[in-house]
């Protein structure tokens, strides 16, 4: 059993064919998904989502893109929408400056609401960060001392010191079909030391299709290919290496049902 971590499963992409690509997913093997917010404008969407199908759960959240957009004052319209059974955690949020949408404040403001979201009602963050590995570790070790909150750090493409600090902080850290990519034996490399029970696997699917399908639209069942490169890089059986992320999924994420 794998579980897709983090996928976009309202986005239009999949409209056409979404129980379809579900289906896909599971006759992979693939038993469970987590379809991530984006925004609470959009919230109703990826909501409905989570509700059609008992392996499907979601987070609520602003991603950084939309920081400006959607400004957040407090924690309070997030933990409104995750008292609902499916929510199971919070964002994306985080630090996007390679593309900065958002000016570096509304990010940094909306950040810190959602990880005082994510330490009052005791669910995980979902963190983005993007070139911006100072202010991202600054941020959770300054949270971290106001108060505990658990969270991964998705899609994980940095460098062994924010893999070292995540660690630290107590965060989990997920793979995408980056590390798959023939150019990222450096990331490769800072992913083999990270203890197989702080990994995840995840597609951020309909993005980032892992070898050897890079370059198609990326789907939840395009997740085996990343949790095979990663058995190999571990050095464990992938059944092995689909167990240990599974455990350490619901282990964080300790809402979802199985």
């Amino acid at each position: 059993m794998l579980v897709d971590s983090h996928c976009h499963l309202d986005f239009p992409d999949f409209a056409p064919e979404r129980e379809a690509v579900l289906e896909r997913a599971r006759a992979a093997g693939v038993k469970h998904f987590l379809t991530i917010g984006t925004g609470l404008s959009r919230f109703p969407g990826v909501r409905a989502v989570a509700e059609s199908a008992p392996d499907i759960d979601c987070t609520v959240g602003i991603h950084p893109h939309d920081a400006a957009l959607e400004p957040l004052a407090g924690p309070g319209p997030l933990l409104k929408e995750s008292r609902h059974e499916k929510v199971v955690g919070f964002g994306e949020s985080g630090l996007d400056y390679y593309y900065n949408h958002s000016p570096r404040e509304a990010q940094i403001r909306n950040f810190r609401v959602h990880i005082a979201a994510a330490r009052e009602a005791k669910l995980p963050l979902v963190v983005h960060t993007r070139d911006a590995e100072d202010d991202t570790i600054a941020i959770l070790s300054d949270e971290q001392g106001r108060g505990a909150f658990s969270g991964v750090i998705h899609c994980f493409t940095g460098s062994s010191r924010l893999a070292r600090a995540a660690l630290e902080l107590g965060l989990y850290i997920s793979v995408s079909g980056i590390a798959t990519f023939k150019k990222s034996d450096e990331l490769r490399a800072t992913i083999k030391d990270i203890p197989l029970d702080r990994l995840l696997v995840e597609t951020d699917a309909p993005f980032l299709a892992p070898q050897p399908v890079r370059g198609k639209r990326n789907e939840p069942a395009f997740v085996v290919h990343t949790a095979e490169m990663l058995a190999g890089l571990k050095g464990v059986a992938p059944d092995k290496l689909a167990d240990i992320t599974t455990a350490n999924f619901f282990r964080l994420f300790a809402k979802a049902k199985r």
